[in-house]
């Protein structure tokens, strides 16, 4: 599987690894709405995406985790610059 390009861009132009202005609710709900709890569940494993999983408490967990923050932030940023570079 070869990786998106490191320096995709979005609409407005700014790098996607960078996270310029993106929350990390906007992220959840992008990813959510991409993979579903499921998906997201199957790709990282984490509880809060398995176990009656809801923004609110994936929100919870991911702001006083830094480990899993940062996992959900990569997938987030290979995915959009997947998406950019429309594969």
């Amino acid at each position: 599987m070869s990786s998106a390009p490191i320096d995709a861009r979005d609409e407005n132009g700014h790098l996607i690894r960078e996270l310029h202005g993106v929350t990390l609710a906007s992220i959840i709900d992008y990813l959510q709405a991409r993979y579903g709890w499921p998906g997201l569940d199957e790709r990282l494993r984490m509880n809060c995406f398995a176990v009656n999983p809801s923004a609110k408490s994936a929100l919870a967990f991911l702001r006083r985790t830094p480990w899993a923050r940062a996992k959900v932030e990569e997938l987030y940023i290979r995915t959009r610059s997947a998406e950019v570079a429309g594969k």
